[in-house]
């Protein structure tokens, strides 16, 4: 086996194993082929780069708040939005209309969720009726106003890359802060 074969090779397993343990065990409510489904779609987007390549982009609260944290509950850390897929009315695992990453105590963001948005207009105006599920849950409505700026949308948290205490959907962790993205 040629030297470039071998490191390939290695690569490879090596950041499958990584993978591996880094995967959270699914919780009883989801099913296992959407957690797989879901972790499949983003494993790329552990790199920001290839999240922004593949059209994610910055989002902030109407107040410019990038890492959203509710203090004494949890937080959520940062989300990269894609337009295109927010504006869609269906809902996929595999492709996310966020993707929730951690800032680290070196700079760095470190993906721990997805999140699954869908405009309650475009959800209804493609004749959806209730609302939209996903792994066995029921997405939240958001209503308008709110501290995005948003009109009336559907949410849901999935935290496929990082273990979240009060269960894999809730939209707070409180092992997830805001404190690296602060200094």
């Amino acid at each position: 086996m040629s030297h470039t074969k071998w490191v390939r090779k290695s690569l490879f397993v090596a950041v499958g194993l990584a993978l591996a343990l880094l995967m959270p065990v699914v919780s009883a409510g989801a099913s296992t082929s959407d957690a797989s489904d879901a972790r499949a779609g983003t494993a790329g987007f552990h790199r920001l780069d290839a999240a922004k390549a593949a059209g994610y982009a910055l989002l902030t609260d109407a107040a410019g708040i990038a890492c959203i944290d509710n203090p004494g509950v949890g937080g959520m850390g940062v989300h990269y939005a894609n337009g295109n897929l927010v504006g869609n009315p269906s809902v996929n695992a595999a492709t996310p209309e966020a993707l929730v990453y951690e800032p680290q105590p070196n700079g760095r963001l470190r993906l721990v969720a997805a999140e699954y948005v869908v405009l309650q207009s475009a959800w209804e105006a493609a004749g959806n009726s209730g609302v939209p599920t996903l792994f066995g849950q029921s997405f939240e409505l958001i209503p308008s106003p709110n501290r995005f700026g948003l009109p009336a949308f559907y949410e849901l948290h999935a935290w496929i890359w990082k273990q979240n205490p009060r269960g894999m959907f809730d939209d707070w962790n409180p092992d997830v802060s805001c404190t690296a993205a602060q200094s």
